[in-house]
């Protein structure tokens, strides 16, 4: 009888998980929207409640421009029907692919913040004043591993995924869907010169 119920117990577990990732595949786009739109105003409320400083304010808007160096190319190659897209889209989008873009250049504005926040924790003071190792390795660090987990969710969810050329070889197969090269490179790139952004002009804060 114990048998039984165990087995109806984890039935109905797996069940419900399966529902619930049903149910979170089909909102991703949208909460994927959500966030990167919302995103502005958090830090704005933030930054006129006090809760962070003006540096970090003026640094998410940095970080969205520098986002868009490779946003911009990477969807209007991809939805634009070129000959050499960089993602294909499993699912349909929910808007036009600029809409997208715009929301994803906000959420690498999001993610270099939570870089700032991380080296806040973690390093010691003074921080952005000079080149330290421990402050690039805390945004290198971060920057792979919060690319590699959007790539994750992405195929996880049948969002989009990026196209092998011989210039971004996979790194594995998830979900039957690539992880590959290219946006860790990327990450890598747009984290060091970020940061050498934040040691030249964090100072002028002062």
């Amino acid at each position: 009888m114990s048998m039984v119920l165990c087995d109806s117990t984890k039935a109905n577990f797996n069940l419900s998980r399966n529902y619930m990732l049903k149910i979170f595949k089909e909102a991703y786009y949208y909460l994927d929207l959500l966030i990167g739109f919302s995103s502005p105003f958090l830090f704005y409320f933030l930054y006129k409640t006090g809760r962070i400083e003006k540096f970090v304010w003026h640094f998410f808007w940095i970080g969205i421009i520098v986002g868009l160096t490779w946003e911009i190319p990477i969807f209007v190659l991809s939805g634009e029907s070129t000959s050499l897209p960089i993602i294909t889209w499993i699912r349909p989008l929910i808007a036009h692919y600029l809409v997208f873009m715009i929301s994803h250049s906000l959420w690498d504005g999001l993610i270099f913040v939570i870089g700032i926040w991380l080296v806040y924790r973690i390093c010691r003071k003074p921080l952005f004043q000079q080149f330290r190792w421990s402050e690039i390795l805390v945004f290198l660090i971060w920057g792979q591993v919060s690319e590699l987990l959007v790539e994750l969710s992405s195929t996880l969810n049948d969002g989009w995924a990026f196209i092998q050329y011989w210039w971004n070889p996979v790194i594995f197969q998830f979900n039957g869907h690539n992880i590959t090269w290219l946006m860790q490179i990327v990450w890598a790139a747009a984290s060091i010169g970020y940061y050498a952004l934040l040691i030249r002009l964090k100072p002028k804060y002062s």
